[in-house]
């Protein structure tokens, strides 16, 4: 918490951050990156990431409605509750009012697995969402 709030408004500069160059922060590249990138970036860059997470999960919810069938939208709901769980855990735990899990956040936290997973995730909505063009015979 005291690295989010020391960012202020617009933030301390890229790889200025004082708790993040004398190492504070337990696991800054995986659990508690949100909490170097709003010291870097501030409450505006922190506001922007949360704003695009969202569009984020609204798209897949908007694929999940309009989806041909039933497996895609359980799918597409699917994935966007998995992306929009990562976020919220990730924030919670970064802001003190969740415990500490582990939990990375989606897309920006450092680790292979996640990322693969995650960027898979994404592919099956886009092909979720061609689909619903497709004419059947």
């Amino acid at each position: 918490m005291i690295a989010i709030g020391s960012g202020g408004i617009f933030g301390k500069g890229f790889l200025n951050g004082s708790q993040t160059q004398l190492k504070f922060l337990p696991e800054q590249q995986t659990d508690f990156i949100f909490s170097v990138f709003a010291e870097e970036w501030g409450f505006v860059g922190g506001l922007v990431l949360a704003v695009m997470f969202i569009s984020l999960i609204f798209w897949g919810l908007k694929i999940a409605l309009h989806s041909r069938d039933l497996l895609g939208t359980i799918i597409a709901f699917g994935i966007s509750a998995l992306i929009a769980w990562g976020v919220l855990i990730n924030l919670g735990m970064v802001l003190g009012v969740l415990p500490v899990v582990g939990i990375p956040l989606p897309f920006i936290s450092y680790g292979g697995s996640a990322m693969v997973s995650l960027m898979t995730a994404v592919g099956l909505l886009m092909n979720i969402s061609v689909r619903r063009f497709i004419l059947q015979s």
